[in-house]
Formats: C-alpha cells, structure tokens, sequence
C-alpha cells in the first residue's frame, strides 16, 4: 500500500518517538511511503529557525531518511497546486495543505496524527 507520511509522522519515527505505536512502525516498515517535497521545506525551515535539531547535517538527515527507509519524494506538480486552490478553509498550515491536496490528487492516505486532516475528503491513517 502507497501512504504519504505527514512531516511529525517522518520525525517521530526516525527518532523512535513512542508515539508511534509498534502497529503503526510496522505499517511504516511494511507500506510504500512518499514524503512530500513539502515536508522536506518545511524541516529546512525549523531547522534554520531552531525549532528542529539534528545530530547531523539537514541534508545528511534527509538523504539518510530517504535511502535508509526506502521513501520515495513526491515532488509538487501543477495538478497539487490547482487543488490547493480549491481546498477549503479547514486548515491553514500551507504545509499540510499541500498534504492534502497531493493525497487527493494521487489518491493516497495520509500518515498523520493530525486530525484537522479529517475535515477533507481524503483517507487519514493512524
């Protein structure tokens, strides 16, 4: 199964947080998982404020997630775009936005606690 792991979904299981459950890292373990270009900005940007701390580089971290546990980066397209466009207001984190108008349009369920998610149609997995 395809799922997009929302940016918190990523950080707390790389850094073994017990808020993923043993279920839930199996599902990450066992699934196809796409983060978002999106996710990956959105890192560089609390990193460069201080908000996110790494044991290594940013881009260290990021190629180590990406080849380490097999993620695929799904990079945004005009298509995501359009979508933002049209999403309501539910929600206002740009980021997330982009979340969900890229699980729309690929027509994959998000990895997310965040249940703000839910207010859309798309399929939010926790």
């Amino acid at each position: 199964m395809q799922q997009l792991l929302d940016t918190h979904t990523l950080l707390w299981f790389t850094a073994g947080d017990p808020r993923i459950s043993e279920n839930l890292r199996l599902q990450i373990e066992n699934n196809d998982n796409f983060l978002s270009i999106a996710s990956v900005w959105e890192m560089a940007i609390k990193h460069s404020i201080g908000k996110l701390s790494l044991e290594m580089s940013f881009d260290d971290f990021v190629a180590q997630q990406i080849m380490g546990n097999g993620i695929t980066l799904l990079q945004i397209n005009q298509q995501h775009i359009s979508v933002v466009s049209q999403l309501p207001l539910h929600h206002r984190d740009p980021f997330d936005r982009m979340l969900i108008a890229q699980a729309i349009v690929e027509n994959i369920p998000v990895l997310s606690a965040d249940t703000i998610f839910d207010a859309y149609s798309i399929q939010r997995l926790w």
